[in-house]
């Protein structure tokens, strides 16, 4: 007969149906970051949309923060296996930001860019249609900077190393380009109920 030793620890019924595969629940805010936590000055602070190299609309401190307003209350996933029920997120909803600048999405791919020179890709139909945001807000305070404030993307159905910390602007791509995990190996995707991991899951 086997125990639980040889089996694992089947999650609850309340939390089964929300935990993707391979994933245990949380109740911590892990911290995981490549470097030193930029020390990003608002008085400087800019958001800018490109389309390749060609700036199309940017935002400073001032004009981000007069956009409309989103929440999000959800929960969030991470690759390392640890997922957070519950999570509130408040920002910029990517739709708002293209009604701003007044286009519709050039492409169907881009890069968020963090002031980390960290980049990850994202296709634009899942940052669309309120499925994304550029969080300004975690539980109600200004994100915290080892959370990746003052800006972050949150792309709350992928795996969040897609939520790039950090955010300082979406680069539009006319292809599906990796960004800096996936040229490492991870997933090109990355959709935590499909355990898109890696290269090739």
């Amino acid at each position: 007969m086997a125990t639980r030793g040889f089996t694992g620890r089947r999650p609850p019924d309340a939390t089964r149906d929300r935990l993707p595969p391979g994933q245990y629940l949380t109740e911590d805010f892990p911290v995981l970051q490549l470097g030193p936590t930029p020390r990003i000055d608002l008085a400087t602070w800019r958001f800018t949309l490109r389309e390749g190299a060609k700036p199309l609309k940017s935002w400073d401190w001032p004009a981000f923060e007069a956009l409309p307003r989103t929440r999000w209350t959800g929960d969030i996933h991470c690759v390392t296996k640890w997922s957070k029920f519950d999570t509130l997120w408040e920002g910029v909803s990517v739709d708002d930001l293209l009604a701003d600048a007044g286009i519709a999405a050039p492409t169907e791919f881009l890069l968020a860019e963090g002031y980390d020179d960290y980049t990850t890709n994202v296709p634009v139909a899942d940052l669309t249609g309120g499925k994304a945001m550029v969080a300004t807000h975690y539980a109600g305070a200004p994100i915290p900077p080892d959370h990746g404030g003052p800006a972050r993307l949150l792309v709350p159905h992928l795996y969040f190393w897609k939520s790039a910390k950090w955010l300082n602007g979406l680069r539009f791509t006319r292809k599906d380009e990796a960004g800096f995990w996936e040229l490492l190996g991870y997933h090109m995707y990355g959709d935590p109920w499909l355990e898109q991991r890696f290269t090739g899951d």
